[in-house]
């Protein structure tokens, strides 16, 4: 099945209507599909690289859009179902002590799902669900998926089609590198 929804994404990509579909596939990735949107932007862009801010906007905007969603979910998910469920096994300190703990890093589990392989849907609905505040979560889905829509694009419109092999590969871990650099250069700042 994951094999068909690939094929099936690549294949937008050629499409009349790609930014459309690009936009469905970025909203729905942030919240309940598997496939992410750089399985589509990269065809896009290699396709037509004078277009390729546009596509990384579509894909940032669709996605953000998509995170609120996801966040909905979360929030109301766990309001008629989660809740109920924690009270009858006693466990709703437990959830209440976790959320402090989720939401004290928010920012960053935000930032690290919105730019790393990591699903970013599980990072949206665990916002929604925890409380994370609104303001956080859309300001840090901005700048993660901002980040990586825009690298990508960046490095398809400067290279093209040789940092394709790169960018499908490898970029994954840069930005995970990326990130655990940040977190640690954050913490020994902190602790100077």
């Amino acid at each position: 099945m994951i094999r068909a929804l690939y094929d099936w994404t690549i294949s937008m990509a050629e499409h009349p209507r790609a930014l459309w579909v690009l936009a469905a596939v970025s909203f729905a990735e942030s919240s309940v599909f598997p496939i992410p949107p750089d399985v589509l932007m990269i065809p896009m862009i290699l396709a037509a690289p004078h277009r390729a801010w546009a596509i990384a906007g579509v894909a940032l905007v669709a996605s953000v859009l998509g995170g609120l969603a996801g966040y909905a979910i979360g929030a109301l998910a766990y309001e008629s179902l989660g809740r109920p469920v924690l009270e009858a096994l006693g466990k709703e300190e437990a959830m209440a002590a976790f959320n402090a703990t989720f939401n004290g890093v928010g920012f960053w589990a935000v930032l690290a799902a919105g730019v790393t392989p990591f699903p970013y849907k599980v990072i949206t609905i665990m916002s929604g669900w925890t409380g994370l505040s609104m303001g956080t979560f859309l300001v840090t889905s901005v700048l993660a998926r901002g980040l990586r829509f825009f690298l990508v694009a960046a490095l398809l419109r400067v290279y093209g089609a040789p940092i394709r092999t790169f960018i499908e590969r490898r970029l994954g871990l840069m930005f995970v590198l990326f990130v655990a650099l940040l977190i640690g250069g954050f913490a020994v700042l902190r602790v100077m």
